[in-house]
């Protein structure tokens, strides 16, 4: 079942890098990282509405809002500033999903099935920002050289 959840995340990712490739070609730089940086604000945002939905006390709903605080602030970051931020948003987001909410005291609210598909949804994401804005950074410090 693991395994299949773990699938289901690269599935949806890779759908996920697509639409922010389409974005990024039609739409430019600024349009793909807002996308990149909104999508982290829900993916951590999901965990209020499943803890609003299982009753949880107030600790826990501000908990979750302490989780979006921290992975959208760093995504906010990387708006303007450098895209590492980004990167790092979704890279450490599944420490969150996995620590908290799927093996920590979170799993009696958070679903299985979104927290361990977020795992390989969210590294997979993380390394598609890293590899292709690592990879642009590079081309243009090599065409400034050239010229």
């Amino acid at each position: 079942m693991i395994v299949g959840l773990l699938i289901n995340g690269v599935a949806y990712a890779a759908i996920f890098i697509i639409v922010a490739l389409v974005i990024y070609r039609f739409a430019g730089e600024f349009a793909s990282r807002s996308f990149l940086v909104l999508f982290l604000f829900i993916a951590a945002g999901l965990y209020i509405v499943f803890a609003l939905r299982a009753g949880e006390g107030i600790l826990w709903i501000v908990g979750e809002v302490v989780g979006v605080a921290i992975f959208g602030g760093m995504a906010l970051l990387g708006l303007r500033g450098s895209p590492w931020w980004i990167v790092a948003g979704w890279a450490l987001h599944p420490l969150w999903e996995v620590g908290l909410h799927s093996r920590g005291p979170g799993r009696s609210f958070a679903p299985e099935s979104y927290t361990i598909a977020c795992l390989s949804f969210d590294l997979l994401v993380a390394a598609y920002i890293a590899i292709s804005y690592g990879v642009g950074e590079l081309l243009k410090s090599r065409r400034r050289r050239v010229a």
